[in-house]
């Protein structure tokens, strides 16, 4: 028979994804020898099979959860149920990974109206053995029966204040008595039965509850946002209770080995005397910081800190210790590797390595690569965070944090930048008009649009915090006014952005911008040390190209050149070139197109130095480009000279339904090859004039985009080559150059054996490859992505962790099939997703030599990165 449930001394730390994290470090420490009150584990596939057992538990598992329990009641000296001896258990989750919070706990399960007295008599304590009882009720009936536990606590309330009482403590046993008949009969009311009154059925019904707790709607959130898996389940860890409340000789604490804010080596937690576990977490108390047990029991204390000493050196990690006094007799309830701040992992890590608690490798792995962006870029200072009004919350696009006054255009942001003023760039969405706005103001906030939009992509190329989709807030551009719910702003107001939650906030919140430690350098360059997967950063002009060298880029593994069109004189001279009918005339835009490509060329590469640049052929949509109001089309007309039915027309022929899978990439080259001739002809020119300049070997790598056939690339690549043959000529001088392709069409993933017969690298654009495998829009699939992770039908959004089944595997197929073909074919990835670690990880494990991401993403990558490597190991 398939083993469901252990007890803690048949477990180690090794077993956690059986036992989840809190059992298996359980079983741990009652392996060692230290004072943990003894119980047992339902194990997480219990949990799984009760799922697909249309959550019931099936015989054989309620068999060893009461075989268990015989053996629980042997070691204790107790009886379940019974009332001269009774044994009185908690009922706790306990996740693999930790999830603080986020599901249920019973404690005082075993009590009835029977054993209560009987508890009372044994322990000569009567207010002690009702205030335990009050509290299974309550708990049972919240988490169990599910009735809101604000309906306890109001007749909890209701009670204190009839008798003019301050705290909990002061409650006499009668008062409790009566509490406890209140309590009775709201869960009559609510359910229409009574509280069951058999200990064996309410386990039953307890563990039951903590299983129903994994999908919650709070731990189902907790795990879209750590990309933990819902099938993971979480185990249930039954143990005998042990008493903080049972007077001034008893209390409960929770305690971390070291400062989990700022990583500083001391004891940092709280203490309560006469209290129980949920006293501490719920705020309803005060506690005392934990040196005050030093004062109340010395000799417990000086016992909490040799164990704590002990278990950090045994897990070899902070640890959060949460332990229970009884009757100045120390217990310990858990110990799990502790949450911390960014400068504490960082601080902690070094300071570890140091002492020689760990190696270098591991000192590595402590930091969380989502934890950098908490140090790479401001954030709000908490005590003014508190008092700072919520306005709404959108989609946290970009991070940072910033302050500013409203503008509801691009030119009033300029203008108000430039007199030194700090602006929230504020719109209903934005367009490629409005990049200007975009980079003058601190940060940019929009009522529509998603990860994606506009205002997304391009904040987070400028490191730019942003929030989108911030779907309460209505935006009038005439009268000037913002109005989120029942608030109603102006550009006179401030508001402030939380680029991390997503979070607008009324006014100015001061900021703090945190300062790369020393520490924080250390760990980077041990992973720099460790790692074999190269980091590159997506980049399209210099100063981005800057940030990214700044930030440890190894080279460019993307620049978009469609987005040096975006300023305002340049659009016009690409839409002339789209529109116009004139050979003449496209001809002349694209002479002028030329010298500004070129010089944004020259940025990047004087940036990077020695560095390798991807440059990508233009790859824009025309929509993107197309003026869509009537008011511009007037104006454009105007500016190219010609009729308005002309361009409207001309306009109409253009249009496409969908403008995704339209004239992109390699199809533009094919239809306008004096495009890609002109660009080409800028990428070699500016890196002659470098290496004549500053003597600076460029080697440039060119990326005809969404190719899907190998005759297409050839097509493009002819003209290329042609046009960089021609460029040698004429400057009589050559360099090293190579021509790849983007992987982003799956019909390229299959071919891609014959398309390595003509492409010198592969670059994996995954965000349109997961488009067309999935057949999802990135920027309205959204809200269906949540609605299938809340059904446990995805695990992660495809757009931000690579999907490793569908399109990880067709990029696995295209890496065989292209090397099959060209043994030494460089090959990486230059999505949103190449910042993920999850991501990252698969690169690593795949064999691919670099990722590319966001230029403030790169430290994130090359901690994962290492982490990988070490991981593979």
């Amino acid at each position: 028979m398939e083993k469901f449930v252990y007890s803690f001394n048949e477990g180690s730390k090794e077993m956690r994804e059986l036992l989840g994290g809190k059992g298996a470090n359980l079983a741990e420490m009652t392996q060692i020898g230290l004072p943990v009150p003894f119980g047992f584990t339902v194990t997480t596939e219990a949990c799984n099979q009760y799922y697909q057992e249309e959550c019931q538990i099936a015989e054989d598992v309620i068999e060893q959860i009461f075989e268990k329990l015989s053996e629980l009641e042997n070691v204790t000296d107790k009886v379940f149920g019974d009332k001269e001896r009774p044994l009185l258990v908690s009922v706790r989750s306990g996740s693999v990974f930790s999830m603080p919070g986020m599901m249920d706990t019973i404690l005082n399960l075993g009590l009835n109206d029977d054993i209560v007295e009987g508890l009372a008599v044994l322990t000569e304590n009567p207010r002690f053995a009702y205030d335990s009882y009050r509290r299974f009720i309550q708990m049972f009936g919240n988490i169990v029966l599910e009735i809101p536990k604000t309906k306890f606590e109001a007749l909890l309330e209701k009670k204190k204040q009839e008798k003019s009482y301050g705290d909990d403590l002061s409650l006499t046993t009668e008062d409790i008595q009566e509490l406890i008949k209140d309590y009775k009969v709201l869960i009559q009311q609510e359910m229409g039965r009574e509280l069951t009154q058999d200990p064996k059925e309410q386990l039953m019904e307890a563990i039951m509850a903590v299983f129903r707790s994994w999908n919650n709607e709070r731990a189902v959130l907790y795990r879209q946002l750590n990309n933990i898996s819902s099938s993971l389940g979480t185990a249930v860890n039954v143990q005998s209770m042990v008493f903080g409340n049972m007077g001034e000789h008893s209390g409960t604490g929770v305690a971390f080995t070291r400062n989990p804010i700022d990583g500083t080596s001391e004891i940092f937690g709280e203490f309560l005397m006469n209290a129980q576990g949920e006293d501490v977490v719920s705020g309803l108390r005060t506690p005392l910081p934990i040196d005050g047990m030093a004062e109340f029991f010395p000799e417990v204390y000086k016992e909490f800190l040799r164990i704590s000493k002990l278990l950090e050196e045994h897990f070899t990690d902070m640890q959060n210790i949460e332990f229970t006094v009884e009757k100045n007799k120390l217990f310990l309830l858990q110990s799990r590797n502790a949450k911390r701040t960014a400068e504490a992992a960082v601080r902690i890590a070094v300071d570890m390595e140091q002492e020689e608690l760990i190696d270098k490798r591991t000192a590595v792995t402590r930091l969380e690569p989502e934890q950098i962006s908490q140090l790479l870029h401001p954030r709000f200072e908490k005590a003014d965070l508190k008092r700072a009004e919520k306005l709404g919350i959108g989609l946290p696009a970009s991070p940072g944090a910033v302050t500013g006054r409203i503008c509801f255009s691009a030119k009033e942001a300029e203008a108000a930048a430039l007199n030194g003023e700090k602006v929230i760039l504020t719109r209903m969405e934005t367009s490629p008009e409005d990049l200007a706005g975009m980079v003058a103001a601190e940060g940019i906030l929009t009522a529509r649009g998603g990860m994606t939009s506009h205002a997304a992509v391009v904040a987070r190329s400028m490191g730019r915090c942003c929030i989108v989709g911030c779907g309460d807030m209505t935006v009038n551009q005439q009268q000037k006014t913002l109005t989120i719910g029942n608030v109603v702003l102006t550009d006179a107001d401030f508001i402030s952005l939380d680029g991390i939650s997503g979070m607008v906030y009324k006014g100015d919140v001061k900021t703090v911008t945190p300062e790369l430690s020393g520490n924080f350098g250390t760990i980077m360059k041990w992973a720099d040390e460790i790692r074999t997967l190269k980091v590159r950063a997506n980049a399209d002009n210099g100063q981005e190209a800057k940030a990214a060298v700044q930030f440890g880029a190894e080279g460019i593994g993307l620049c978009r050149t469609e987005q040096m069109f975006r300023k305002e004189n340049r659009i016009l001279l690409i839409r002339q070139l789209l529109l116009t009918e004139n050979e003449d005339k496209i001809r002349e835009s694209l002479l002028q197109l030329l010298p500004f490509q070129k010089k944004e060329f020259k940025a990047i590469y004087e940036a990077m130095q020695d560095r390798p640049v991807t440059i990508r052929l233009l790859d824009l949509s025309f929509h993107e480009f197309l003026p869509s109001s009537q008011e511009e089309i007037i104006r454009l007309a105007e500016q190219l000279h010609v009729s308005l039915d002309q361009l409207n027309r001309r306009i109409d022929e253009l249009r496409e339904l969908n403008p995704m899978l339209g004239y992109r990439g390699c199809r533009l080259a094919v239809t306008y090859p004096d495009i890609a001739a002109m660009q080409t002809e800028a990428i070699i020119l500016a890196a002659i004039e470098m290496k004549r300049e500053k003597n600076l070997d460029i080697a440039p790598e060119i990326i005809i985009p969404m190719v899907a056939m190998r005759s297409e690339f050839a097509f493009i690549k002819k003209i290329v080559v042609e046009t960089i043959d021609s460029c040698f000529k004429k400057e009589n001088m050559t360099l090293n150059y190579s021509v790849g392709t983007m992987i982003e069409v799956p019909r390229a993933a299959l071919v891609a054996d014959e398309l390595a017969r003509e492409a010198e690298f592969f670059s994996f654009g995954t965000n349109d490859l997961t488009q067309m495998t999935f057949g999802l829009s990135r920027e309205d699939s959204l809200p269906m992505i949540r609605e299938y992770q809340g059904k446990r039908i995805l695990d992660s959004n495809p757009f931000e962790t690579i999907d490793k089944k569908g399109v990880g595997k067709l990029i696995q197929m295209a890496a065989e099939a292209g090397k099959s073909t060209r043994p030494n074919l460089k090959m990486g990835i230059c999505g949103d997703q190449s910042g993920d670690p999850q991501t990252v990880a698969f690169c690593h494990n795949l064999g691919l030599n670099y990722v590319s991401c966001a230029p403030y993403k790169v430290p994130v990558a090359r901690l994962a990165a290492a982490q990988a490597a070490i991981g593979q190991k």
